[in-house]
């Protein structure tokens, strides 16, 4: 690998030493002729992201809708995307997709092997990098539970179980998000199960639902540089898939919309820029970040 020259390194100590600059100091020097990290080319890095999301059902349904005043509250304080899209039918390529990429070669809502790929992932990402992960499924039966389906818990909604390079002890009960929100990992999903995520249950119940267990959590993001970032696996099959997502936090610019089309796999991309990474899983590298809505 290329690197500069031993004598602009023997330069670099001796002007640091001149100017009586620390270790620190010597690795900005370093740092010039460095990669910068993705957030560098326009993103913020926020400390947390906490992403939740919700089932089948189109922009329409949600945006401008009584039922949902708690996330149209989100949208009025954060970003809305008004052209944010799933890319298939049914959820779980979605999810997949979002999570990684790329549906894995899953087109159905079939219950997988656990752990049958060891394709990169938002998680695998993170991990790589020394970052943490985690995530928080409501009615999963035990932290790391890899059974298909529990009551109203589902396991085609929660994808790091596809990943043999996932630890599924990162894998969590919603009883296990904490109170204490600096815990919080550096990016983490939040699943509801089948009827608070909307599927079985109404649009006001899903919301009533957020409400009741992330407002605290977006309430103290708004003052801690980090991100909520709502969205939905796919609509209602009826609106061309066009789904909710808003952006909410202190890095956003409040009451912005962007109306450029953006869909998954942007979605995961700009999750790995915000969170510094460098590398982009399946079809995220040709992706582009989201823009326009960012505080300066």
């Amino acid at each position: 690998m290329f690197g500069m020259p031993t004598s602009w390194n023997r330069r670099k100590a001796a002007l640091a030493t001149a100017f009586g600059f620390t270790v620190a100091g010597t690795a900005l020097w370093a740092g010039l002729g460095a990669a910068q990290p993705a957030h560098a080319a326009g993103l913020p890095a926020p400390d947390h992201v906490v992403v939740v999301v919700f089932e089948n059902h189109a922009y329409s349904q949600v945006i401008g809708s009584s039922s949902a005043p708690y996330l149209n509250s989100l949208k009025a304080g954060g970003a809305n995307l008004t052209k944010s899209y799933g890319i298939t039918h049914p959820s779980q390529p979605n999810y997949l997709q979002l999570f990684s990429g790329s549906h894995q070669g899953v087109t159905g809502d079939s219950c997988y092997t656990p752990g049958f790929s060891s394709a990169p992932n938002l998680a695998s990402e993170l991990i790589a990098a020394g970052k943490s992960w985690a995530s928080y499924n409501e009615t999963l039966p035990s932290q790391g539970s890899t059974t298909c389906s529990s009551g109203k818990y589902a396991r085609k909604h929660n994808p790091w179980f596809a990943f043999s390079n996932v630890p599924t002890s990162t894998a969590k009960t919603m009883t296990q998000f904490p109170t204490d929100f600096t815990t919080l990992p550096k990016v983490s999903f939040v699943v509801p199960n089948l009827c608070n995520d909307m599927h079985d249950c109404s649009v006001g119940t899903g919301d009533t639902w957020l409400k009741n267990n992330l407002k605290a959590y977006a309430d103290w993001a708004k003052t801690h540089n980090s991100l909520l970032v709502v969205t939905f696996d796919e609509d209602n099959r009826l609106a061309g898939n066009q789904i909710p997502t808003v952006f909410y936090g202190q890095p956003v610019t409040p009451g912005s919309t962007t109306s450029t089309t953006y869909n998954h796999y942007d979605v995961l991309r700009t999750l790995e820029g915000l969170a510094g990474l460098t590398s982009h899983a399946g079809n995220a590298a040709t992706a582009k970040d989201i823009t326009g809505i960012w505080a300066s």
